[in-house]
């Protein structure tokens, strides 16, 4: 019966560490949605064969969905580590 409860336990504790997002992670997210929605509006100009519709738009697209959002999915802030490597460095 506790192999049961512990088997519960591990996995309850590996799906909360599977994909922990943060404020940061969802700011950047959202900035990268507004690119996306730029880019969007770009490509919806009136000329057929414009610099908005033919090069800018297709940078922005790239960028939010290539760059940004995989970016904010993935940024984890670095952790300070402490202990006596720290204090070595400041001494």
């Amino acid at each position: 019966m506790a192999k049961i409860e512990k088997s519960k336990l591990s996995k309850k504790m590996k799906h909360d560490e599977i994909l922990p997002l943060e404020r940061e992670n969802y700011i950047i997210l959202g900035i990268g949605l507004l690119v996306i929605i730029l880019g969007y509006i770009a490509l919806s100009g009136n000329q057929v064969e414009g610099f908005s519709q033919l090069t800018l738009a297709p940078i922005l697209l790239v960028l939010g969905y290539c760059v940004i959002i995989p970016v904010g999915i993935m940024y984890r802030k670095k952790e300070k580590k402490s202990g006596l490597h720290a204090e070595q460095v400041q001494q």
